[in-house]
C-alpha cells in the first residue's frame, strides 16, 4: 500500500517551545534559608531524603561488615583479601559521608542512629568466620546495594539530577566491588 503524502502547503506540526517557569524562578529569590533547595524539588524532596537515609544506613552497615571481615579474615589468601576488605570499608564510609552531606543539602537530617541502623539497611551485617563465607556475604550485600541504587535512580529520574548523579557514581563503585568479589570466589 503506497504511503500517503501530505498535501502541498500543509502546515508543519508545531513543537512546544521550551520555556522556563518564571514563577518558580521568582520564588527562588526568596526562602534563602533553604540554600540549594528551590521550588524545582517539589513534593518529592522528603521522599528522596528518606531514600538517602536508608541508603546511608546500608552504607554504614556495609562499612562495619567489611571492617569486621578485615580484622577476622584468616587463611592462605586472607592477608591480601583482608587488605581489600579495609579498602572497601573505607569506600563504603566515604559513600555514607556523601549521602549524609546530600541529605543536609536537601534540608533533611542524616539518620545515624545506631538503634535503627540494621532495620533501615537494605544489606545485613555478617559475622562469618570463614573467608569464603565472608566474600559471599559481601557479594550478596553489594548485589543488594546495586539493585537498591538502580531502583533509586529510576525513582528519582529527573526530579533531582544532583542526587541521581551522586547515586549513579556510588552505583559504579558498588558494581566494581561486586565484580572483584565474584572474581575472588572463582579462585
Amino acid at each position: 500500500m503506497p504511503a500517503q503524502q501530505e498535501p502541498k502547503g500543509a502546515a508543519e506540526p508545531v513543537a512546544p517551545h521550551l520555556v522556563l517557569d518564571m514563577k518558580a524562578i521568582e520564588e527562588a529569590r526568596s526562602g534563602l534559608d533553604q540554600g540549594a533547595v528551590t521550588p524545582h524539588y517539589g513534593p518529592w524532596r522528603m521522599d528522596i531524603v528518606q531514600l538517602l537515609n536508608d541508603a546511608l544506613a546500608t552504607e554504614l552497615v556495609c562499612a562495619l561488615r567489611y571492617r569486621r571481615h578485615h580484622f577476622t579474615a584468616q587463611g592462605l589468601a586472607s592477608p591480601k583479601i583482608a587488605e581489600e576488605f579495609l579498602i572497601h570499608a573505607d569506600e563504603e564510609l566515604a559513600h555514607a559521608d556523601m549521602l549524609a552531606r546530600r541529605i543536609v543539602q536537601l534540608g533533611g537530617l542524616p539518620d545515624l542512629s545506631p538503634d535503627s541502623l540494621s532495620q533501615r539497611s537494605h544489606a545485613v551485617y555478617d559475622t562469618s568466620e570463614e573467608l569464603r563465607a565472608m566474600i559471599t556475604a559481601n557479594l550478596i550485600a553489594e548485589r543488594v546495594a546495586i539493585e537498591s541504587y538502580s531502583q533509586m535512580i529510576a525513582l528519582i529520574g529527573d526530579k533531582d539530577s544532583t542526587t541521581r548523579r551522586l547515586v549513579e557514581d556510588i552505583l559504579g563503585v558498588e558494581q566494581a566491588h561486586a565484580e572483584e568479589l565474584r572474581d575472588w570466589l572463582a579462585t
